[in-house]
């Protein structure tokens, strides 16, 4: 069996768009339907439960365009929402991001690893959950990043302020002797090359986004949903900030020919063209 409906991704913002890259490298036949919060960017020092709220708003909306799996490439929404939208949608598939901490740990030697996240992951359950399940025997030190989603929301993807807010969180893990950095946000990967030149070549840099594409198509294929063999791919993207600013973003990342729609929030519901 097979499904031609597109598969539903979200994200804050441009950040979810290094997960929809990896889906459409593993996945080529999937028609993706993106949607950037830019809104409410960032998510991550806002209330969990402002954030569940979104997260159902723009679930739903999701859903009503047809799509056939949810997934949430946001850390800070996966975290404040993942369970619940399974209970509230339990015939509807989730993939859900999780900071990448068992293959950190799988890995160490040093017996120390750093995870750079949002306030609001740190503070979730599932975080506390995640450490506690693959932590065993090693120091799992995590660092907050308040502000570093703005910064590449901006485009400062490599200026010398995003340097030295990088080197303020790393330079302290980096003297804690971590061999294995995770990236906890979706949106972090984005200055994944300036992460690794301040970290240098012993730190092994951890990006989900693999992992997710993997679980993606798990999932597809056992609810027999997955693309035809024959279907054109297909990326629409909608955002409830600037178009044009997002557009000019997803150019920078490489992602060309992609047109991008106006997305518009209304009494809690949210719009998509």
């Amino acid at each position: 069996m097979t499904s031609e409906r597109p598969i539903g991704i979200f994200d804050s913002g441009i950040g979810g768009l290094t997960v929809t890259a990896t889906i459409m490298q593993a996945l080529p036949t999937e028609r993706l339907l993106y949607f950037g919060d830019g809104a409410h960017v960032p998510y991550g020092p806002r209330s969990l439960e402002e954030v569940r709220g979104f997260s159902f708003a723009i679930t739903e909306a999701l859903l009503e365009r047809g799509a056939k799996v949810i997934v949430i490439a946001c850390n800070t929404a996966s975290a404040a929402a993942l369970r619940a939208l399974r209970e509230a949608y339990p015939d509807v598939p989730f993939v859900g991001m999780e900071p990448a901490v068992k293959p950190a740990v799988e890995h160490t030697r040093t017996g120390v690893v750093g995870v750079i996240a949002t306030v609001a992951t740190f503070q979730s359950e599932l975080y506390a959950t995640i450490v506690e399940r693959f932590a065993h025997g090693v120091e799992v030190l995590h660092q907050p990043c308040p502000g570093l989603v703005k910064q590449i929301e901006a485009g400062e993807f490599d200026t010398p302020a995003t340097e030295a807010m990088l080197r303020g969180w790393l330079e302290p893990l980096l003297a804690r002797n971590i061999d294995a950095l995770v990236l906890g946000c979706t949106h972090y990967p984005i200055v994944r090359p300036l992460i690794e030149r301040i970290v240098g070549p012993e730190v092994r840099v951890i990006d989900p986004a693999p992992a997710i594409a993997r679980q993606l198509q798990r999932v597809l294929h056992r609810d027999g949903i997955a693309a035809p063999a024959d279907q054109q791919r297909e990326l629409l993207c909608y955002t409830s900030g600037d178009p044009d600013g997002f557009a000019r973003m997803m150019l920078r990342l490489g992602m060309v020919d992609v047109s991008v729609q106006q997305a518009q929030w209304s009494n809690g519901m949210l719009l998509l063209g």
